[in-house]
């Protein structure tokens, strides 16, 4: 399984491991349905992210509450945080 989920107090934690790309987005979907709280989404072990994965993100944001939530983007390598910032995405999320 590449997309694992875990609570953390009132966060779930997801976290990505190898490719964020479409073929995961069900395991995605399914690692944060049903929860509410906050989010992290944990890049430690993602190498790589496509336009997919950032509509995957945006689904996120949208079933956290859109401008209300509280989403944590985290050890992202420079290229995915190159991506991020180029899309945005800093002015939606919390990228550290």
């Amino acid at each position: 399984m590449s997309v694992m989920a875990e609570q953390s107090g009132s966060d779930t934690i997801i976290k990505i491991v190898g490719r964020f790309d479409f073929n995961v987005h069900q395991e995605f979907r399914n690692a944060y349905e049903g929860a509410d709280g906050d989010f992290v989404v944990d890049m430690s072990q993602t190498d790589y992210i496509d336009s997919s994965a950032l509509g995957m993100l945006l689904l996120l944001r949208e079933h956290a509450g859109g401008d209300k939530a509280s989403i944590k983007i985290t050890h992202t390598n420079e290229e995915i945080k190159k991506i991020l910032t180029i899309s945005n995405f800093q002015t939606m999320f919390n990228i550290e």
